[in-house]
């Protein structure tokens, strides 16, 4: 789950080719599903990815007959940033939730960014992203018993005087105060392996957690809040 698909002033996704080159070993195509993308057509979309990744073969899902049946034949699953809300309306929409966690939870590996990170989540609300369309429900995949907020930053532009990410994420929380909220900045990633999280990249992280926020270090195991208890 990578928090952005650029760092800084590198190319498209390239930061994210060591992670996918290690952890999808014997991996040859990737479905990809664009349906974040508002601004840019679908198949622009994939065609930017393939670009990106010339080492796979990426299918957007648009472009099967099929899409649960493209999902069901995946050898892995990549989704991509754009608007949180349009994803997950779509998802719900072509009825493609239950089959991707069935795939994810049979093995398939799943990668996202941005947007396709948020999803992860037990929620998408504690995402950036304006509410453009409404989804028949904010639940989203479920992989992560917890909210995850990509894009992290503490930064408070000069003259702005709106709330801030930490001060919105502590709104989530106060009520919200049994669900942790995790911040991701860009360049890094969650890496889910069974029972195992990590943090990956080589910035911090951050936990909004009963009224406080805790640091969280490249490569510590946050295992621990796979098991956190949650009483919405």
């Amino acid at each position: 789950m990578f928090s952005s698909s650029i760092v800084g002033n590198e190319v498209y996704l390239q930061h994210t080719i060591p992670l996918l080159t290690q952890y999808l070993p014997n991996i040859e195509e990737l479905l990809f599903i664009p349906f974040a993308g508002v601004s840019v057509s679908w198949d622009d979309y994939t065609a930017k990815v393939q670009n990106a990744l010339p080492d796979y073969q990426v299918n957007g899902i648009h472009q099967f007959p099929n899409a649960q049946q493209a999902l069901e034949d995946a050898q892995a699953i990549l989704v991509g940033g754009g608007n949180t809300f349009n994803l997950l309306n779509q998802l719900y929409q072509q009825d493609l939730i239950c089959v991707i966690k069935s795939q994810v939870n049979r093995g398939i590996p799943y990668v996202g960014w941005s947007a396709g990170s948020n999803i992860c989540s037990n929620s998408i609300r504690t995402t950036n992203d304006m509410p453009i369309i409404q989804p028949p429900s904010f639940d989203a995949l479920n992989f992560l018993p917890f909210q995850l907020n990509p894009h992290y930053t503490d930064y408070q532009t000069p003259g702005h005087n709106g709330e801030t990410r930490a001060q919105r994420i502590e709104e989530f929380c106060m009520l919200n105060p049994n669900i942790p909220v995790i911040g991701i900045r860009e360049g890094t990633a969650l890496l889910l392996q069974g029972k195992s999280l990590v943090l990956k990249g080589e910035l911090d992280g951050v936990v909004f957690e009963g009224g406080e926020q805790i640091v969280i270090k490249p490569e510590q195991d946050l295992s621990k809040y796979l098991s956190k208890c949650l009483k919405i």
